[in-house]
């Protein structure tokens, strides 16, 4: 009877939870399934996981950064069109631009291989929590538990592959570290773009719409898994490798949906942080306004470069793209902490913790609100804004930065004592010498001018520059940051294409890029060093305040954080009212051609006339549709299924008030955004006659 009793309490509280939650597979709890199928599912639990037929066969981690289904039984995937973005570009010249114009693959020869993309399926996945939790492992500091962790990975994998040499293992910490899994994965490396829509429609709405409802973006591209011919298993790429064969793969449904239909969301979700305290949403909130503010300064110039040329354009696309997807997302985030009072709602729950605690006696001793919030605010926090504000300016910025940086701290140079050199790889093709160098200028004049505002590591007034600003920026070029730059791109030997780099003669240290890099890692590696000092006391009272968590709201079902392993969501498909103001549940063709028409004056908008002739003859096709499933970044590419597991379409965003949900998921407000897979199909039909796989997919 107390179980019963228990049980209707879970789901009481589930329900009233809404749809939250993104759940792992193999241990799925019975009272979230039997939501599952009170909001419409309609298959067997072992159809998730454990049958051969289950639908998780079907989902794969798309290339470590977005997730992707296998739609036919030729291996073909369905991701996001921002996911394969970069593959789209690198194939890309102006005499051939896919990005610009789209492409199919008329048949398996013209299929495009692609340098270092993959996809990995999810075979199992086990608790072994009791295998590491020890009282030993307890006592280790932090860095000595990474250590710890590493070698039992490794020695997981070794054994698996005793098994099957084309498995791996991979094993992380859930719940804040309170419990430990391990996935066993087997990855295809030979992943090849077989058919992307032109950009205009691919991207339709761009950072005008991002993050916005209503959508109209047809966000989709195709490629193939090929595999070994012998074996059908994971092969380097050959072109003697054939089309994989998968065991299972998603069947499309044309039926669509409706207001309340049930939808499933299934994908690699990368990180959320649902569990972390009142002070470290408010360290996350001043990051994002330092992130919005340098990544708004480079776009600028990417932007202005990329608008008067094409061959810049195409090298910076997926660069300007990706950069400017997180610029949104912070500002939003903050928007959304600040609308719904996120930090002063988890200070409350604290406070009931800290009541719980007071009355139990759980964690006397190891969770210390008092010191939680000391280690951030006067600790870590100060040190974390001067991180964030280094890392947006020097890191992944520009081409000399990044190369600067390198040859201290990562380049294996060949030969010895003099002869000791090392040479960079020519990659020109990806960036552009003029949009570099500015940004480098400007970037470095911006931090100069927000940086100032603070106290050195010793608690001593600071300017907290790196000394490449005093000891070179103004001693020789008079302050004047870029003239500085401008001076290390055209003389530095680390832009010197195919150049011998002699790392033991006394010039190297005299070149301006490699005095530029010196200063910028031994800074960095002072600011690491202050903040790994801080972060093992945050993260152990962090254990400890989800330990609490779960242990007071014991016997009701908790999912973990994402940590890109799959995931299940459910929900419904179900419009927002904002202001009172109906949302609607989905868009048709002809709300996109009104944008459409809108080209001349919004850029965002603008497509080829054939676009406007074609989606003029649509009728009402439905374009995109709101859910209330549970997504993060990562989950770009998650196949959407119906209550009967069938691919009704593609996760690719979420609406504006779905941005704090990397820390709080508003059930009244936040929405998935998915592109319908009719609209998927009907470009593939009749934009790209693609008729060979049309057939594949069995579609008509």
């Amino acid at each position: 009877m107390k179980k019963l009793i228990l049980s209707l309490t879970c789901l009481a509280s589930l329900t009233a939870q809404a749809d939250e939650g993104m759940w792992t597979l193999y241990n799925l709890p019975n009272a979230v399934y039997e939501v599952m199928k009170q909001e419409g599912y309609q298959l067997p639990y072992e159809k998730l996981y454990q049958a051969d037929d289950a639908i998780m066969k079907s989902v794969v981690n798309f290339s470590g950064y977005c997730s992707g289904v296998v739609v036919s039984p030729d291996g073909l995937v369905f991701t996001n069109h921002h996911c394969g973005f970069e593959a789209i570009r690198s194939h890309s010249t102006v005499e051939h631009d896919y990005m610009l114009n789209g492409f199919y693959a008329k048949t398996f020869e013209e299929e495009l291989p692609n340098k270092d993309m993959f996809v990995s399926f999810m075979v199992e996945q086990k608790d072994v929590t009791s295998q590491i939790l020890t009282p030993a492992f307890e006592k280790m500091s932090e860095a000595s538990r990474s250590i710890f962790l590493d070698s039992i990975e490794n020695a997981m994998s070794r054994q698996a592959k005793e098994q099957d040499s084309t498995l791996r293992v991979e094993l992380l910490p859930f719940y804040e570290g309170n419990r430990y899994y391990a996935t066993t994965y087997r990855d295809f490396r030979d992943l090849r773009l077989v058919f992307t829509v032109p950009k205009s429609i691919g991207k339709f709405g761009g950072e005008t719409d991002n993050w916005m409802w209503p959508r109209q973006t047809c966000d989709f591209s195709v490629f193939r898994i090929y595999a070994n011919p012998e074996t059908n298993g994971p092969a380097d790429y050959s072109k003697d490798n054939v089309p994989y064969h998968p065991q299972h793969w998603a069947r499309i449904s044309k039926d669509g949906y409706k207001d309340g239909s049930f939808s499933m969301t299934m994908g690699y979700p990368g990180s959320t942080s649902r569990y972390l305290s009142g002070a470290g949403i408010s360290e996350r909130y001043m990051q994002n306004d330092f992130r919005q503010q340098i990544r708004g300064v480079k776009q600028q110039v990417m932007k202005r470069h990329m608008d008067a040329s094409e061959a810049v354009r195409i090298k910076y696309d997926s660069k300007y793209a990706s950069s400017s997807n997180y610029w949104k997302n912070s500002i939003g985030m903050n928007k959304c902490i600040d609308s719904i009072g996120l930090i002063a709602q988890k200070l409350r729950f604290e406070e009931q913790l800290r009541q719980w605690q007071d009355s139990t006696g759980y964690f006397v001793g190891k969770l210390d609100f008092a010191k939680l919030d000391e280690y951030y605010k006067t600790g870590r926090m100060p040190l974390m804004n001067r991180m964030i504000k280094f890392t947006e300016t020097f890191r992944r910025t520009d081409e000399l930065s990044a190369r600067a940086m390198y040859i201290h701290n990562g380049a294996q140079p060949k030969g010895s004592g003099k002869r000791m050199h090392y040479v960079f790889k020519d990659n020109s093709e990806t960036w552009d010498y003029d949009t570099e160098r500015e940004v480098l200028g400007t970037l470095l004049q911006n931090y100069r001018e927000h940086i100032t505002d603070g106290l050195d590591f010793d608690g001593s007034p600071d300017t907290l520059l790196p000394d490449f600003y005093t000891e070179i920026v103004d001693k020789e070029f008079g302050g004047d940051c870029q003239a500085f730059a401008d001076a290390m791109y055209k003389h530095s030997v680390l832009m010197k294409k195919g150049k011998r780099i002699y790392m033991n003669k006394k010039s190297f240290y005299k070149d301006l890029g490699v005095r530029f890099g010196l200063s910028l890692t031994t800074y960095q590696a002072d600011l690491r060093s202050q903040i790994r000092k801080m972060s093992d006391s945050i993260e152990i009272q962090e254990r400890y305040l989800c330990a609490a968590k779960l242990r007071m709201e014991e016997g009701m079902p908790h999912y973990s954080d994402a940590n890109f392993t799959m995931r299940l969501s459910y929900g419904q498909v179900k419009e927002y009212k904002l202001g009172g103001k109906s949302s609607g549940y989905f868009t048709a063709a002809p709300s996109m051609v009104e944008k459409m028409r809108q080209g001349d004056k919004i850029e965002d908008y603008k497509v080829e006339p054939e676009m406007l002739t074609l989606l003029g003859s649509a009728g009402n096709m439905p374009l995109c549709f709101l859910t209330t499933n549970d997504i993060t970044g990562g989950n770009s590419g998650s196949p959407m299924f119906d209550g009967q597991n069938r691919l009704i379409g593609l996760a690719f965003d979420g609406n504006w008030d779905s941005l704090s949900s990397d820390i709080f998921f508003d059930s009244q407000l936040a929405r998935c955004i998915g592109v319908d897979i009719r609209y998927m199909l009907f470009m593939m039909d009749r934009w790209g006659h693609a008729d060979r796989l049309l057939h594949e997919l069995n579609v008509k």
